[in-house]
């Protein structure tokens, strides 16, 4: 079973946000989720759909114990549709384009 808590830990430090980017990226007071790790709490669905849309991933991927298991958000399938028309050099230099941001 997914710990919420630690899965939005994970998703923040992936990103290398602080509790108050959370905040600003989500819509979402900076307290509100500060108590979520201080009372333990775990958030609402509307909460976590905001923090999800911060990721910029889904429910689906946010609850998904297996990475091959999950929905693509609307503009990943894009990006990868788009990205199937390059050349596998074009490819490699987006992606390391992707890693520098």
């Amino acid at each position: 079973m997914i710990d919420v808590l630690e899965q939005i830990l994970y998703y923040r430090k992936q990103k290398g946000w602080t509790e108050y980017q959370l905040a600003e990226k989500s819509g979402l007071t900076q307290s509100t989720i500060s108590s979520w790790y201080r009372k333990n709490m775990i958030p609402s669905i509307p909460s976590l759909e905001k923090v999800c849309n911060a990721f910029g991933i889904t429910l689906s991927q946010f609850f998904s114990e297996n990475e091959d298991n999950f929905a693509l958000t609307p503009n990943q399938k894009e990006l990868l549709l788009e990205a199937g028309h390059l050349s596998e050099k074009q490819q490699a230099a987006l992606i390391a384009f992707f890693r520098t941001l």
